[in-house]
C-alpha cells in the first residue's frame, strides 16, 4: 500500500484527498516507476478542484509530471534503476499520474533524464520548463533571434513564464515580462527581464492593429491578452502560444496575419513527438541555471496538495510547486 492523491466522483460531486492504493490497482503499462518528485501544475489544479473537466475517467490520480527511477520494466529502452522523467501523454487526465509513490506507464512516454539533472531539478523544470523550452525553440525555428528585437512573455511570474524569461535572458534576448502581480517586479528582474508590464494593459479588447512593439512572444494566457499581443507584433513577428489561463476565446482579426505577416505557433506539450522532447530536455540540461531555478521553487507535501490547488488557480502561486514523494529513490 502506498499514498496517492485520488480524485473520486459520485452523484454528490467530486472529491479529492490522499488515499492508500496498491500497486495492483495501477493502470496497465510496461514500466513501473518509483516516483521521487512530482509537481502541482495549472492542469493539476483544474483536475483537483474540478474547475474544468480535465479528468476523463474516475477514480484518477492527478499529476501530469513526475521524475523517478524504474522499478520494473518490460520495455526495450529502459532497465531497472534508470532515472526517467514524464511530461504529458494524458497522464493525470486519462491515465493515473505522478502524485503518488508509484506510477505504471508506457515506456514510450518516458524520457531518460539527462546527466547533470537531479530528480528534484527535473521537477523544478517539469512540464512548465519543458513547455517554455519548446516555445523558445519555436521562436528560433521561425527566425526570432536575440538581435531581432524585444520578446514579450505573458504570465511571467508563473511556472512557464518564469522559466521562459530565464531561458530567453540567458540567450541574450531582451524580455518584457507581463504580470498581474506588479509586486513580483524584483523577482522577474532577477530572472533577467528587462522591463515589467502590468497585465492590465492587455485585458481590454483593443484595436485590430496597435503600435508595433515585439519581435516575438510567448503567451500562456490566450483570450484577450493573446489578441492584444498579436495586435502589437512587429512585421513578421512570431507568437508561441501554449496556454489558456485567460480564456479559450480569441477576439482578434486577420489583420496581424495578413498585414504584418505575423506567425502564431501552437505549442503542445502533451503529445509532442519524442525526438523534440529529447532535444528540449538536452537543451534544458545545458542552458538552464539550476541555482536560479531553485529560487523559484516551493515544496509542498503531498497531504497539502488538495488545499493548495485553489490558490494556484487564484494566481497566488509564484514559480514552481514541487512535491517530494519519496526522497530515498535514486
Amino acid at each position: 500500500m502506498f499514498d496517492a492523491v485520488l480524485i473520486r466522483k459520485s452523484d454528490s460531486g467530486q472529491e479529492a484527498g490522499v488515499s492508500k492504493v496498491e500497486t495492483a490497482q495501477l493502470p496497465q503499462g510496461d514500466v513501473l516507476v518509483d516516483v521521487a518528485w512530482s509537481t502541482l501544475n495549472y492542469k493539476d489544479a483544474l483536475a483537483i478542484t474540478g474547475a474544468s473537466p480535465v479528468v476523463r475517467s474516475f477514480p484518477m490520480v492527478p499529476g501530469i509530471d513526475f521524475a523517478g527511477v524504474v522499478a520494473e520494466n518490460s520495455h526495450s529502452d529502459f532497465k531497472p534503476g534508470d532515472r526517467v522523467v514524464l511530461n504529458g501523454w494524458g497522464v493525470g487526465e486519462r491515465h493515473w499520474g505522478g502524485l503518488a509513490v508509484r506510477a505504471r506507464v508506457r515506456g514510450d512516454w518516458l524520457v531518460p533524464l539527462p546527466e547533470g539533472v537531479s530528480l528534484r531539478n527535473a521537477m523544478a523544470i517539469g512540464t512548465a520548463g519543458y513547455t517554455a523550452m519548446l516555445c523558445v525553440m519555436a521562436l528560433e525555428r521561425n527566425g526570432v533571434l536575440p538581435d531581432s528585437g524585444e520578446v514579450v512573455v505573458t504570465g511571467a511570474a508563473g511556472g512557464v513564464g518564469s522559466i521562459a524569461t530565464m531561458l530567453l535572458a540567458s540567450r541574450g534576448y531582451s524580455v518584457a515580462a507581463v504580470t498581474g502581480r506588479m509586486t513580483e517586479a524584483d523577482y522577474l528582474t532577477g530572472l533577467g527581464a528587462t522591463s515589467i508590464i502590468d497585465r492590465a494593459e492587455f485585458t481590454q479588447v483593443g484595436r485590430p492593429l496597435a503600435k508595433e512593439r515585439w519581435a516575438g512572444a510567448i503567451d500562456v494566457a490566450g483570450g484577450v491578452v493573446l489578441a492584444n499581443v498579436l495586435a502589437s507584433m512587429r512585421y513578421r513577428g512570431v507568437v508561441a502560444a501554449c496556454g489558456l489561463a485567460g480564456g479559450m476565446e480569441l477576439p482578434t482579426t486577420v489583420a496581424p496575419f495578413i498585414l504584418r505577416a505575423v506567425t502564431l505557433v501552437g505549442i503542445d506539450s502533451v503529445l509532442c513527438p519524442k525526438p523534440q522532447r529529447l532535444a528540449a530536455w538536452q537543451r534544458l540540461a545545458q542552458e538552464l541555471d539550476m541555482a536560479k531555478l531553485d529560487g523559484m521553487t516551493t515544496e509542498v507535501h503531498l497531504s497539502d496538495i488538495v488545499s493548495m490547488a485553489p490558490k494556484f488557480l487564484d494566481g497566488q502561486v509564484r514559480g514552481r510547486i514541487l512535491v517530494p514523494i519519496n526522497l530515498q529513490v535514486g
